[in-house]
């Protein structure tokens, strides 16, 4: 019943994959989700390869089904993690924040599939020309960097647009945005905020109560004024940030005081100067759950809805 082009290209149980969250989306938790059945995500971020290359070590401890990894295409050490990908022979990339097309040739010959994160039509054209094997569109309710259209306008226009497959993100947590999805046409989900959300998460503890108790307005935007906005909780760092983008600060003042918060939120747990990125979905998790135990749900949700749909049941709720 949920079974779609994006689990034969990727070899999964479930069409869901796992943000590629950074500092947050660890060997550990990727394991945990391919295990479940979905795809697991390693967020590379601005880490050095090394770094990479035990986290991809620690995920082939824990499962021996397909997993991936997230590359910021403006790190840094963009080359070198590209490179430990392909000597790991990682089944699945993903990519964010630039044009993968110079890596596409040598992630292909190892037998890489390509999925960039989009925010708008235009890009996902672009990807479709270079033979990517799937598009990931995300609405700017997601958590992190952002784009500008929603979720619910931006995938069914990315599906028009492309032949390939298409992944929607931004605002999903269970079966009801998952069936929600395929309604707008798409063939998969990607979800993060959740997940931060998991036993198996080693997000600091306070970094996931931050979420629990986020209610519906609570995930705020910084960072429109730099040209990169970012979505996360509201607290004294995002109120710092407005303040600057208020008086007109140059941005290079504003960036300084986001470089570094997100470590000091995830690993350090100051959810209070710190950057705690989450989606807009925040207010909608109230507790911490095994991850397999959330893909069960979403899954069985899902099902019953569909099943719902089916048999006519959901229409004759009003009487």
């Amino acid at each position: 019943m949920l079974h779609t082009r994006i689990c034969d290209i990727l070899g999964i149980k479930y069409p869901i994959i796992q943000g590629g969250m950074a500092w947050v989306a660890t060997g550990e938790l990727a394991g945990a989700v391919s295990n479940a059945g979905g795809l697991g995500i390693i967020g590379a971020g601005n880490a050095p390869a090394d770094v990479i290359r035990n986290e991809i070590k620690k995920v082939k401890s824990i499962t021996d089904k397909p997993f991936g990894v997230n590359v910021m295409l403006l790190s840094p050490f963009v080359d070198e993690v590209i490179e430990v990908i392909i000597e790991e022979r990682v089944p699945v990339i993903t990519t964010g924040a630039g044009n993968p097309a110079k890596y596409i040739s040598k992630l292909k010959s190892a037998g890489c599939k390509i999925i960039p994160v989009v925010p708008s039509v235009s890009l996902a054209k672009r990807m479709e020309r270079l033979d990517v094997d799937a598009i990931i569109a995300e609405g700017t309710e997601a958590g992190g960097h952002i784009g500008e259209l929603s979720t619910f306008v931006l995938v069914p226009q990315v599906v028009d647009a492309v032949k390939i497959p298409v992944i929607a993100a931004g605002g999903i947590a269970d079966g009801r945005g998952l069936v929600a999805s395929f309604a707008l046409g798409a063939e998969g989900v990607q979800i993060g905020t959740r997940f931060i959300c998991s036993d198996e998460c080693t997000a600091h503890p306070n970094y996931k109560e931050a979420i629990i108790k986020a209610k519906d307005r609570d995930a705020v935007v910084t960072g429109r004024s730099t040209g990169h906005p970012v979505r996360n909780l509201r607290n004294k760092l995002t109120r710092k940030m407005m303040e600057l983008e208020r008086k007109g600060a140059p941005k290079e003042k504003i960036e300084e005081l986001g470089r570094g918060a997100l470590r000091a939120a995830v690993v350090e747990g100051n959810v209070e100067e710190g950057s705690v990125m989450a989606g807009q979905i925040a207010g909608m998790i109230n507790k911490i759950q095994p991850v397999r135990e959330i893909i069960d749900e979403i899954i069985t949700e899902a099902k019953t809805i569909i099943s719902q749909f089916a048999s006519g049941e959901i229409f004759s709720k009003g009487g």
